[in-house]
């Protein structure tokens, strides 16, 4: 992502770029889909007890960080630069002190626009953890859990990353649109925070199998297109063509991966399944993220296909190691978000995005270790950072709901719903007749039966 300059009064003063500034607002909207379709996805995997709350988890994230955004959120993450750790604005805070004709970056759309498009990764970046604590999170420890990562974790990294004056972002560390800010951050997270509240309720003795797959494949085609939006606007503009790569190679990235992804299915369990397919498709997407303004389309064949085969092994280490990543979050948006962002460091052309090269074009280990660099410090702070905040919270109001009640479904108890309702479909018990009383006749008996 390209840095953010203010300008707001200069004596050549900037014009705003109505291309740019209309392509970034349709982009924001594009991410912003990204959120119902994540819930849709995550929700079509767990069983039916768990979906209303699945989808809420998600959701709830639209209107938690929307609002700690505009009071400080994007202050944190692009004001002025503090320490290369924090930035802070105050006109920034509360958005009060930036007027509609003040402009952002070279690309010259308005700081309004940038700081909507901004929200909507802030957004989606906690709600990917929740696919991990599904079956067992109260509603109102997730919500109270948000805040806290937020503020004290997103915030903070998005600056780091990207952020004008940030450590990682003056390293020269590369990261496109979030393989690091956004994907090994809450991959991390999820990992903390599993760790801290335990296991479901008979994992690895129940089957806990998707409930509604053609759900989950919803879901996964409305990240797929909304991750164009996600990559290719976080070029802020397509004045170069950059945007224009990093669109083309977020497709090309996700079909290798669907194959990888299928194929390793196939070798190892005899079969192509719908989930594979779906969990290929974002495992591509993750990798891409990073990578796709630094690596050529057949780069980007290779980033997709290493992803979609490691991630698919990925999976399985929960049971090897023995933690509770309900919807592999872990497997899929840490790894993927671990193997693209190292990728760079091999795979970087030097032609598009920037001129630094990676290992394979002659240009040595050095963006590699950078690379690595970054990697474990957002792996390293997110998963410390956010273990801690779960353990007191957890130790607090309490983090799980009973034992009881997530056998019985924490749909229920938390939300007071059920997904579906099951009680006027076919196939249930017939109708009772009308039977009338001594001296009724059969009108006046059924008429009493709909009254009552």
């Amino acid at each position: 992502m390209p840095p953010g300059i203010l300008t707001l009064a200069a004596e050549e003063a900037p014009t705003l770029s109505a291309a740019n500034t209309g392509f970034m607002l349709i982009c924001s909207a594009l991410v912003m889909l990204m959120t119902p379709g994540l819930a849709f996805f995550y929700g079509g995997m767990v069983r039916v007890k768990s979906t209303l709350n699945m989808l809420m988890m998600s959701f709830i994230s639209l209107g938690i960080v929307t609002i700690l955004w505009v009071l400080y959120g994007f202050s944190i993450a692009f004001g002025t630069d503090i320490g290369s750790v924090i930035g802070w604005s105050s006109d920034f805070a509360g958005m009060s002190g930036i007027g509609r004709d003040a402009l952002w970056g070279e690309t010259n759309i308005p700081i309004f626009v940038f700081a909507v498009f901004q929200l909507m990764f802030a957004i989606i970046t906690p709600a990917l953890i929740s696919g991990a604590l599904a079956d067992r999170v109260k509603f109102g420890a997730w919500v109270l859990f948000i805040t806290l990562w937020v503020t004290v974790v997103y915030f903070p990294v998005a600056h780091w990353v990207w952020g004008d004056g940030g450590w990682l972002f003056d390293m020269g560390v590369i990261d496109f649109a979030g393989g690091t800010a956004v994907h090994i951050n809450a991959g991390a997270a999820a990992l903390g925070v599993i760790l801290v509240i335990g296991k479901r309720v008979g994992f690895k003795k129940d089957p806990m199998r998707p409930h509604s797959l053609p759900l989950v494949m919803l879901g996964a085609a409305l990240l797929w297109f909304g991750w164009f939006g996600f990559n290719a606007g976080s070029w802020l503009g397509n004045d170069d063509g950059v945007g224009a790569v990093m669109f083309i190679n977020t497709q090309i990235a996700t079909a290798a991966a669907v194959l990888a992804w299928l194929a390793y299915e196939k070798i190892r369990h005899g079969a192509c399944t719908t989930l594979g397919a779906a969990s290929g498709a974002v495992a591509g997407l993750v990798a891409i993220t990073p990578a796709g303004g630094s690596v050529s389309p057949l780069g980007a064949i290779a980033v997709g296909a290493i992803a979609g085969l490691l991630c698919a092994m990925a999976v399985g280490l929960k049971y090897k190691f023995g933690y509770d990543d309900s919807l592999d979050v872990v497997g899929v948006h840490l790894v993927g978000g671990v193997i693209g962002s190292l990728l760079v460091g091999f795979f970087a052309t030097g032609g598009v995005q920037s001129d630094a090269k990676g290992l394979f074009y002659g240009g040595g280990v050095d963006q590699l270790i950078k690379q690595a660099i970054g990697v474990v410090a957002v792996l390293a702070y997110s998963l410390i950072v956010s273990a801690v905040l779960a353990l007191i919270i957890h130790k607090t109001m309490g983090m799980r709901v009973s034992e009881d009640d997530e056998i019985s479904g924490i749909d229920q108890v938390e939300h007071a719903e059920t997904a579906y309702d099951f009680s006027g479909a076919g196939g249930g018990a017939a109708p009772r007749k009308s039977v009338p009383a001594a001296g009724e006749t059969v009108a006046a008996a059924q008429q009493k039966k709909v009254d009552a």
